[in-house]
Parts: structure tokens; sequence; C-alpha cells
């Protein structure tokens, strides 16, 4: 399904996808809502999992804490509905551009994981940065939507 990578030229301008999965197959993914532009999460697919979200125009991941295909939303309900594929210049980084409705991407209950901010400018306690929360309200109760599941965050 995926062209083999043969030179830098075919790479950077050609019609071909010659993605470049790391020493582990991965390939890191930001997605976006393709309607506010937003970032909702990065993960990380491999070569089955980007050819089932080509195929099914649903969003599959490969989690690395959990060691397996994880197709987004099948727990939760949260489905994210691809509208659009980018890979970038040396295709070695993908975008996806999805709709997940009135749904969230983030287990924690948040729409976007990136619902925190870390300040800028001098640090003042170099033990302890303080981030501002940027999302105030969850939009969904982990404990109630994955019931039993393993939360996937590792220390």
């Amino acid at each position: 399904m995926f062209k083999k990578r043969h030179s830098i030229q075919e790479v950077e301008e050609g019609k071909y996808l010659s993605p470049k999965f790391d020493k582990n197959g991965l390939i890191p993914v930001v997605t976006t809502d393709y309607k506010s532009g937003g970032i909702l999460m990065h993960g990380y697919m491999n070569k089955v999992a980007l050819k089932k979200t080509i195929e099914t125009k649903e969003a599959h991941y490969w989690s690395r804490s959990r060691k397996k295909i994880w197709h987004k939303g099948k727990i939760s309900g949260f489905t994210q509905k691809v509208k659009e594929i980018r890979i970038d210049d040396d295709q070695d980084s993908v975008w996806l551009k999805v709709d997940i409705g009135k749904g969230s991407s983030c287990h924690v209950g948040y729409r976007s994981c990136f619902y925190r901010s870390i300040p800028l400018g001098k640090i003042k306690n170099k033990k302890k940065l303080k981030m501002k929360f940027k999302e105030s309200k969850k939009t969904f109760d982990p404990k109630k939507v994955y019931k039993n599941q393993p939360n996937p965050t590792k220390l």
C-alpha cells in the first residue's frame, strides 16, 4: 500500500505515499478539529493503524501504553471521523483533521488533550512550574465512560 522510499525528490515532491516510520515502526500524528483548527491530541500510528484510518475514515492509533491498535472512540463513543489526512514534507509526520461532534478527545474528560498552558517568561520557582487550565470544564466523566478500563497514563 505504501511506496518504498527511493529518493528525496520522490519523497518531497512525488505523488505517492511513502511514510517514514521510526525504529519502533511508528509515525507521530497531530489531530485537530476540522472546523476550529484546535489541537485535540497527539498520538502515533503504525502501518496497520494508518491503513485502517485511511480505509475506514475513522482514526486508529497505536497505543504505546497498551501495545495494540486503538480505534479512537470505540469505548467512549467519541469516534474521530476523519475529514482530511495530510503528511509533512519528508513524510515522517501525519496531521489528521477530524470531526468529533460534541465529543471529546481526551481520556481525562476534556475536549482536547492540550487543556493546560505553560506560562512564558522568567521561571520564578524552578521546582514547580504552575500551569494554567485553558479548559475549565470537562465534557464527560471518565469514570462513567471508561468504567473498569485501565488508565493509559503511566508514571
